[in-house]
């Protein structure tokens, strides 16, 4: 089977040929960007975009797929293919795990800038054993059992956020900590731990990139081809030991940003 190639660009003054797909999902990604195309408009059908484009079935199907990795689109049956509507930007701010006294919410509302009745947890709890790289982010014992808790985050029924946040078992065996009825717990990890004289006195988080893959896909209802943000977070008490490691926790990466505020002495 012949692919159809008409485009040609430069690479360090040389002629590439380009397959025609890439072209004409180039151009549909540019009317989608400018808003030629906005949220919920329906695309041409199948061979109407084979007439514009004088290009086969084939081709149109290969760059619409490409877009629909993307995220950028989505094909229903009997509903033809649309622009998907694109997610509002959230701004994890420095001072979001800073507690407001009285206040029903967590790090994550604050966040999502949602209240507690737009707020849903998926949650499940296990018993696990720190293997060698968790070991390491706690500084502990190959071994030692800890209480891994899975959840899935929910704007308004909307996935947004996965992790898996690991406990120490010796901190929380028998506790209301351990047992997941308890979840969503006002104030989150920081309040839970407060509520065992744990006092928390630092958060690190360490950041990385990646494209998702097909558990962290399907969770947050992206395509292939929007990137995650995955991070490490641990909460550190006040004697320096490690009482809590988030490992990974995920979100779509194209709407999300991470501000920091840095203070100058000078």
């Amino acid at each position: 089977m012949c692919t159809q190639i008409d485009a040609i660009t430069w690479n360090g003054g040389t002629a590439v040929a380009q397959p025609e797909y890439l072209r004409i999902a180039a151009e549909l990604r540019q009317r989608i960007a400018s808003g030629q195309l906005a949220p919920g408009d329906q695309l041409p059908t199948l061979p109407a975009l084979c007439t514009v484009y004088g290009v086969s079935e084939t081709t149109i199907r290969n760059a619409l797929r490409l877009l629909a990795t993307e995220g950028l689109i989505e094909t229903r049956a009997r509903a033809g293919t649309r622009v998907r509507p694109r997610p509002p930007i959230h701004r994890m701010a420095a001072d979001r795990y800073r507690s407001t006294p009285g206040a029903k919410s967590t790090p994550y509302t604050r966040d999502q800038g949602i209240g507690w009745s737009e707020y849903r947890l998926d949650k499940r709890f296990e018993r696990v054993q720190a293997d060698t790289e968790l070991s390491a982010l706690f500084d502990c014992e190959v071994g030692e059992r800890l209480l891994a808790r899975h959840f899935v985050f929910y704007d308004n029924d909307q996935p947004t956020q996965m992790s898996t946040s690991y406990v120490r078992w010796s901190d929380v065996a028998g506790t209301p900590v351990a047992d997941p009825i308890n979840e969503p717990w006002p104030g989150g990890t920081r309040a839970q731990l407060g509520s065992l004289g744990i006092r928390v006195t630092a958060i690190t988080e360490s950041f990385t990139a990646a494209m998702p893959n097909e558990v962290e896909a399907a969770t947050l209802r992206i395509g292939a081809g929007v990137p995650v943000l995955r991070y490490t977070r641990k909460h550190i008490a006040d004697t320096g030991r490690v009482v809590e490691v988030a490992h990974p926790i995920v979100r779509r990466g194209d709407t999300t940003i991470v501000d920091f505020r840095i203070e100058l002495d000078d």
